[in-house]
C-alpha cells in the first residue's frame, strides 16, 4: 500500500507564508505527477498546483506568482511554498499523486489533508 502524509499547515496572518510537505511511502514502483488540491467550506475541491516527474509545473490562476510547487524525487516528496497568503486561501489542502506499485498500474492516491487558515 501507499501512504501520502502531509505536514506544514496551520494558522497564519494575511501576507504571511507557509510551506506544505507531502511524503509518499510504501510499496512504490514509480511516481508520476504530484500535486496539491484544496477545498474550502462549501466549495468543490480545486487544483492548486501540479508538478510532473520531469519538473514541469502548472498552477491555478489564483495562486500564480505567490505559490511554488517543487519535488524531491529521491525522497518521494512534494512541497508547496505559499507566500503572500490571503484569507481566500483558507482551505484544507490535499496532496495528490499518480503512483504505480507495479509497472503499468498507475493509480491516484490522496493524502488526508492539512488545514491552512489565513486570518485577515
Amino acid at each position: 500500500q501507499v501512504q501520502l502524509v502531509e505536514s506544514g499547515g496551520g494558522l497564519v496572518q494575511a501576507g504571511g507564508s507557509l510551506r506544505l510537505s507531502c511524503a509518499a511511502s510504501g510499496t512504490i514502483f514509480s511516481i508520476k505527477t504530484m500535486g496539491w488540491y484544496r477545498q474550502a467550506p462549501g466549495k468543490q475541491r480545486e487544483l492548486v498546483a501540479v508538478i510532473t516527474e520531469s519538473g514541469r509545473t502548472n498552477y491555478a490562476d489564483s495562486v500564480k506568482g505567490r505559490f511554488t510547487i517543487s519535488r524531491t524525487n529521491a525522497k518521494n516528496t512534494v512541497y508547496l511554498q505559499m507566500n503572500s497568503l490571503k484569507p481566500e486561501d483558507t482551505a484544507v489542502y490535499y496532496c495528490n499523486s499518480i503512483i504505480s506499485v507495479v509497472a503499468g498500474n498507475d493509480r491516484i492516491w490522496w493524502g488526508q489533508g492539512t488545514q491552512v487558515t489565513v486570518s485577515s
